[in-house]
Protein backbone atom coordinates (compact mmCIF):
# COMPACT_ATOMS: atom_id res chain seq x y z
CA UNK A 1 0.00 0.00 0.00
CA UNK A 2 1.29 3.11 -0.72
CA UNK A 3 1.57 5.80 1.43
CA UNK A 4 0.48 9.29 1.25
CA UNK A 5 3.94 10.95 1.80
CA UNK A 6 4.83 8.45 -0.83
CA UNK A 7 2.47 10.09 -3.81
CA UNK A 8 4.43 13.10 -3.40
CA UNK A 9 6.70 13.86 -6.70
CA UNK A 10 10.11 15.57 -6.81
CA UNK A 11 9.74 19.27 -7.93
CA UNK A 12 6.74 19.84 -5.64
CA UNK A 13 6.92 23.14 -3.64
CA UNK A 14 7.55 21.87 0.26
CA UNK A 15 7.91 23.98 3.70
CA UNK A 16 11.31 23.76 5.10
CA UNK A 17 12.72 24.71 8.47
CA UNK A 18 16.42 25.18 8.84
CA UNK A 19 17.56 26.08 12.28
CA UNK A 20 20.43 27.66 12.97
CA UNK A 21 19.73 28.60 9.14
CA UNK A 22 21.47 32.00 9.53
CA UNK A 23 25.02 31.02 9.35
CA UNK A 24 27.60 27.57 7.58
CA UNK A 25 26.34 23.93 7.37
CA UNK A 26 22.11 25.35 8.00
CA UNK A 27 22.68 28.34 5.31
CA UNK A 28 24.24 26.32 3.14
CA UNK A 29 21.28 23.86 3.44
CA UNK A 30 18.66 26.51 3.72
CA UNK A 31 19.67 27.83 0.00
CA UNK A 32 20.01 24.52 -1.63
CA UNK A 33 16.26 23.58 -0.87
CA UNK A 34 15.78 27.25 -2.16
CA UNK A 35 17.43 27.05 -4.97
CA UNK A 36 15.09 23.42 -5.52
CA UNK A 37 11.89 25.32 -5.14
CA UNK A 38 10.92 25.13 -1.78
CA UNK A 39 9.60 27.64 0.49
CA UNK A 40 12.00 27.82 3.53
CA UNK A 41 12.70 29.28 6.80
CA UNK A 42 15.31 30.26 8.78
CA UNK A 43 15.89 30.47 12.44
CA UNK A 44 18.59 33.01 14.07
CA UNK A 45 18.62 33.80 17.72
CA UNK A 46 21.77 36.32 18.58
CA UNK A 47 23.48 36.55 14.76
CA UNK A 48 21.83 38.89 12.64
CA UNK A 49 20.51 38.30 9.75
CA UNK A 50 22.03 39.63 6.68
CA UNK A 51 19.01 40.50 4.29
CA UNK A 52 20.77 40.01 0.98
CA UNK A 53 21.41 36.56 1.98
CA UNK A 54 17.52 36.16 2.22
CA UNK A 55 17.16 36.66 -1.51
CA UNK A 56 15.79 33.98 -3.81
CA UNK A 57 16.70 33.49 -7.20
CA UNK A 58 14.65 33.43 -10.78
CA UNK A 59 11.60 31.96 -9.82
CA UNK A 60 12.51 30.98 -5.72
CA UNK A 61 11.06 32.25 -3.14
CA UNK A 62 13.35 34.35 -0.46
CA UNK A 63 13.94 32.93 3.15
CA UNK A 64 11.73 33.51 5.90
CA UNK A 65 13.57 34.45 8.78
CA UNK A 66 12.25 33.85 12.43
CA UNK A 67 13.33 34.28 15.64
CA UNK A 68 13.96 31.19 17.64
CA UNK A 69 15.60 30.09 20.64
CA UNK A 70 15.79 26.09 20.90
CA UNK A 71 16.65 25.89 24.77
CA UNK A 72 12.68 27.77 25.11
CA UNK A 73 10.03 25.60 24.63
CA UNK A 74 7.79 28.54 24.47
CA UNK A 75 9.99 30.03 21.72
CA UNK A 76 10.44 26.98 19.40
CA UNK A 77 6.63 27.22 19.65
CA UNK A 78 5.88 30.86 18.52
CA UNK A 79 8.62 30.57 15.80
CA UNK A 80 7.28 27.35 14.26
CA UNK A 81 3.62 29.21 14.60
CA UNK A 82 5.25 32.28 12.86
CA UNK A 83 6.17 30.01 9.74
CA UNK A 84 3.20 27.61 9.58
CA UNK A 85 1.08 31.03 9.44
CA UNK A 86 3.11 32.50 6.98
CA UNK A 87 3.60 29.59 4.86
CA UNK A 88 2.09 26.32 6.10
CA UNK A 89 2.89 23.25 8.07
CA UNK A 90 6.89 22.33 8.48
CA UNK A 91 7.54 19.46 6.06
CA UNK A 92 11.49 18.69 6.01
CA UNK A 93 12.92 19.84 9.10
CA UNK A 94 16.39 20.36 9.05
CA UNK A 95 17.98 20.68 12.68
CA UNK A 96 21.29 22.18 12.38
CA UNK A 97 21.44 24.65 15.42
CA UNK A 98 24.42 24.17 17.99
CA UNK A 99 27.19 25.52 19.57
CA UNK A 100 30.52 24.90 21.64
CA UNK A 101 32.12 25.80 24.66
CA UNK A 102 35.43 24.58 24.78
CA UNK A 103 37.58 23.18 27.58
CA UNK A 104 38.97 20.31 28.99
CA UNK A 105 36.28 18.58 31.44
CA UNK A 106 38.61 19.18 34.30
CA UNK A 107 38.15 22.79 33.82
CA UNK A 108 34.66 22.78 32.29
CA UNK A 109 31.59 24.91 34.34
CA UNK A 110 28.40 23.49 34.54
CA UNK A 111 26.78 26.14 32.70
CA UNK A 112 29.48 24.70 29.74
CA UNK A 113 28.07 21.68 30.32
CA UNK A 114 24.21 22.44 30.27
CA UNK A 115 24.40 25.18 27.78
CA UNK A 116 25.67 22.85 24.83
CA UNK A 117 23.74 20.01 26.00
CA UNK A 118 20.54 22.09 26.25
CA UNK A 119 21.23 23.37 22.88
CA UNK A 120 22.96 20.55 20.67
CA UNK A 121 20.32 18.05 22.43
CA UNK A 122 17.70 19.62 24.01
CA UNK A 123 16.93 22.09 21.10
CA UNK A 124 16.59 18.82 18.38
CA UNK A 125 14.34 17.23 21.32
CA UNK A 126 12.09 20.54 21.58
CA UNK A 127 12.04 21.11 17.49
CA UNK A 128 11.24 17.88 16.18
CA UNK A 129 8.62 17.60 18.84
CA UNK A 130 7.35 20.19 17.43
CA UNK A 131 7.19 19.47 14.23
CA UNK A 132 6.25 15.87 14.32
CA UNK A 133 2.26 16.59 15.15
CA UNK A 134 1.81 18.16 11.45
CA UNK A 135 4.09 15.61 9.65
CA UNK A 136 2.12 12.59 11.68
CA UNK A 137 -1.22 14.20 9.78
CA UNK A 138 -0.18 14.65 6.69
CA UNK A 139 1.69 11.20 6.22
CA UNK A 140 4.36 12.57 5.13
CA UNK A 141 7.70 14.59 6.85
CA UNK A 142 11.55 14.22 6.60
CA UNK A 143 13.57 15.18 9.72
CA UNK A 144 17.48 15.40 9.05
CA UNK A 145 19.24 16.04 12.31
CA UNK A 146 23.64 17.59 12.05
CA UNK A 147 25.46 15.65 14.50
CA UNK A 148 29.12 15.42 14.12
CA UNK A 149 32.06 13.30 13.40
CA UNK A 150 33.17 14.31 17.20
CA UNK A 151 29.98 12.18 18.56
CA UNK A 152 32.15 8.75 17.76
CA UNK A 153 35.94 9.74 17.57
CA UNK A 154 35.73 12.01 20.08
CA UNK A 155 37.35 15.62 20.52
CA UNK A 156 39.94 16.73 23.11
CA UNK A 157 37.91 19.95 24.92
CA UNK A 158 34.51 18.46 23.61
CA UNK A 159 33.36 16.40 25.88
CA UNK A 160 30.25 18.37 26.15
CA UNK A 161 29.65 18.61 22.70
CA UNK A 162 30.67 14.96 21.61
CA UNK A 163 28.46 13.82 24.11
CA UNK A 164 25.38 15.77 22.97
CA UNK A 165 26.32 15.36 19.13
CA UNK A 166 26.51 11.37 20.08
CA UNK A 167 23.21 11.19 21.35
CA UNK A 168 21.63 12.16 18.31
CA UNK A 169 22.27 8.62 16.81
CA UNK A 170 20.05 7.30 19.75
CA UNK A 171 17.64 9.96 19.56
CA UNK A 172 16.93 9.35 15.87
CA UNK A 173 17.17 5.93 15.71
CA UNK A 174 14.54 5.24 18.34
CA UNK A 175 12.51 8.40 17.10
CA UNK A 176 12.58 6.93 13.08
CA UNK A 177 11.23 3.84 14.90
CA UNK A 178 8.30 5.61 16.09
CA UNK A 179 7.05 7.19 12.59
CA UNK A 180 8.09 4.94 10.14
CA UNK A 181 4.79 3.91 9.58
CA UNK A 182 3.65 7.95 8.96
CA UNK A 183 6.11 7.59 6.25
CA UNK A 184 7.94 10.47 8.07
CA UNK A 185 11.68 9.38 7.93
CA UNK A 186 14.50 10.52 10.33
CA UNK A 187 18.01 10.89 9.64
CA UNK A 188 21.64 11.96 11.13
CA UNK A 189 24.60 14.00 9.18
CA UNK A 190 27.58 13.70 10.85
CA UNK A 191 30.21 16.31 9.46
CA UNK A 192 33.61 16.02 10.03
CA UNK A 193 36.21 19.14 9.61
CA UNK A 194 33.81 21.63 7.37
CA UNK A 195 35.02 25.13 6.64
CA UNK A 196 32.78 27.02 8.86
CA UNK A 197 33.25 29.80 11.53
CA UNK A 198 32.81 27.22 14.18
CA UNK A 199 36.10 25.51 12.91
CA UNK A 200 37.25 28.55 12.24
CA UNK A 201 37.74 28.88 15.98
CA UNK A 202 39.71 26.22 16.12
CA UNK A 203 43.32 26.51 17.00
CA UNK A 204 45.62 26.28 13.80
CA UNK A 205 48.00 23.82 15.27
CA UNK A 206 44.53 21.54 16.21
CA UNK A 207 43.32 22.24 12.81
CA UNK A 208 46.19 21.08 10.38
CA UNK A 209 46.28 17.69 12.64
CA UNK A 210 42.37 17.43 12.23
CA UNK A 211 43.20 17.89 8.20
CA UNK A 212 45.77 15.39 8.40
CA UNK A 213 43.80 12.60 9.90
CA UNK A 214 41.57 13.18 7.14
CA UNK A 215 41.80 10.30 4.17
CA UNK A 216 40.86 12.76 1.71
CA UNK A 217 43.33 15.76 3.03
CA UNK A 218 41.05 18.57 3.13
CA UNK A 219 38.19 20.54 5.08
CA UNK A 220 34.92 19.71 3.81
CA UNK A 221 32.59 22.55 2.63
CA UNK A 222 29.43 23.17 3.96
CA UNK A 223 27.87 22.57 0.13
CA UNK A 224 29.22 19.41 0.40
CA UNK A 225 26.99 19.06 3.80
CA UNK A 226 24.16 20.37 1.87
CA UNK A 227 23.84 18.32 -0.80
CA UNK A 228 23.58 14.99 1.75
CA UNK A 229 21.05 16.63 3.97
CA UNK A 230 19.35 17.70 0.34
CA UNK A 231 18.91 14.16 -0.68
CA UNK A 232 17.70 12.94 2.61
CA UNK A 233 15.20 15.55 2.20
CA UNK A 234 14.45 15.04 -0.57
CA UNK A 235 11.09 12.71 -2.44
CA UNK A 236 14.25 10.00 -3.51
CA UNK A 237 14.71 9.42 0.22
CA UNK A 238 11.45 7.93 1.25
CA UNK A 239 12.68 4.58 1.66
CA UNK A 240 16.04 5.65 4.27
CA UNK A 241 15.49 6.20 7.72
CA UNK A 242 17.69 5.82 10.96
CA UNK A 243 21.08 6.49 8.67
CA UNK A 244 23.82 8.14 9.89
CA UNK A 245 25.45 9.27 6.96
CA UNK A 246 29.13 10.58 7.35
CA UNK A 247 29.87 13.33 5.38
CA UNK A 248 33.69 13.58 6.88
CA UNK A 249 36.68 12.80 4.27
CA UNK A 250 36.82 9.27 5.14
CA UNK A 251 38.07 10.12 8.83
CA UNK A 252 35.23 7.81 10.41
CA UNK A 253 35.94 4.89 7.93
CA UNK A 254 35.85 1.43 10.21
CA UNK A 255 33.37 2.85 12.85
Amino acid sequence: MTGAGTARGAGTPRVALVTGGSRGIGLATARLLQESGDRVAITHRSTAVDRAQLAGGAGTHDLYPVSMDVCDAASVDRGFSQVEEALGPVEILVAAAGITRDTLLLRMSESAWSEVIETNLGGVYRTVKRALPAMVRAHFGRVVIISSVAGWLGSPGQANYAAAKAALGGFARSLAREVASRQVTVNVVVPGLIDTDMSAAVPERRREELVSATPIGRMGTPEEVAAAVGYLASPHAGYVTGALLPVDGGVSMGL
